[in-house]
């Protein structure tokens, strides 16, 4: 009887273990991979593949390991500050950090604070290629900054070089990520704040305006010299086009007049009395025409003399 209820026993317990192994081999078979997300996938530690979003499986008890990998959120680390929660309200503050305090190409020193985003766009070499991941990121974002931060003077760097020094310093990340296989892409750089140290910085805060100030008068000096310009240009291109039609008036004129006294001459070679008389009675008509101006006449009658009115403009 107790040989029987073992054997029952030991029938038990083995159902038992292979239920639970078939548990556990479903449960270590099956994963779910998000919609932001791509899973790499190990066998023995060795990489065989990338999934997408959805239901998955794999080999069980850990033959295969997967590691899902957020490739579409867009990612953030700060520099220079920490934010962080305060007060009842739980309100956020930027707490500035020591890493803030760059020195110029003129040897000034500023306090820099800026965010990197940046997104992981190939999830094996984030996985497998680079151990210390986080530190990387931190040691080329400071040291691509601050190389950009001394190659300039302090007053270019507090004015109007943040958006230089974002590009710049994208172009410059990606290069050094792209040589390292990091497998990741800064997308943006942005500054919360560039200034000068406390003890000095009133001084080039009026420095700063100054500045300002001063690319405000050349910007509206340009913007006048821009609407002037064009009215000046229109303006002697109408005289020069009234020059060239006057030009072309008084050369149609004198061709006009050629080609009158020519046909005139030509008359003149056929006929010489005739056309004296004609250019005589011609004369004769345009002079007595003008009832106005009186006319002085020799006693013979062989020349018009010029004759001017005393009387002209209404005197008596």
């Amino acid at each position: 009887m107790d040989e029987q209820k073992a054997k029952k026993k030991g029938f038990s317990v083995k159902w038992i273990v292979i239920l639970a192994l078939i548990v556990l081999a479903g449960v270590t078979s099956f994963y779910m991979v998000s919609a932001t997300e791509q899973a790499v996938v190990t066998r023995f530690g060795k990489y065989i593949k990338t999934v997408g979003a959805g239901p998955h499986l794999k080999l069980p008890f850990g033959i295969d390991k997967h590691y899902n990998v957020p490739v579409t959120v867009e990612l953030t680390k700060q520099y220079g500050f920490r934010t962080t929660k305060a007060g009842r309200n739980n309100e956020y503050r930027n707490n500035i950090t020591e890493e803030s305090t760059m020195l110029t190409g003129d040897l000034n020193l500023v306090e820099v604070e800026w965010t990197i985003y940046y997104r992981i766009n190939d999830p094996v070499k984030w996985l497998f290629n680079v151990k210390e991941r986080e530190n990387t990121i931190d040691d080329v974002s400071r040291s691509v900054i601050s190389t950009l931060i001394g190659d300039r003077s302090i007053q270019n760097v507090l004015s109007n070089a943040r958006i230089p020094i974002s590009e710049a310093g994208i172009t410059m990340m990606n290069e050094t990520f792209d040589k390292i296989g990091l497998g990741i892409v800064v997308t943006n750089i942005q500054f919360q704040n560039i200034i000068a140290p406390e003890g000095v910085r009133d001084s080039f805060i009026d420095v700063t305006k100054a500045m300002q100030e001063m690319e405000s008068s050349i910007n509206e000096g340009k913007e006048a010299y821009n609407n002037e310009i064009p009215k000046a240009e229109g303006e002697a291109k109408r005289q020069e086009q009234i020059a060239e039609g006057y030009a072309t008036e008084r050369i149609n004129q004198a061709k006009g007049d050629v080609a009158r006294f020519n046909s005139v001459y030509e008359e003149y070679k056929r006929s010489p009395r005739v056309t004296k008389e004609r250019i005589y009675l011609e004369t004769m008509e345009e002079i007595f025409s003008d009832e106005t101006k009186p006319t002085i006449l020799d006693s013979e009658l062989k020349n018009v003399v010029p004759f001017k009115d005393l009387n002209e403009g209404g005197k008596n």
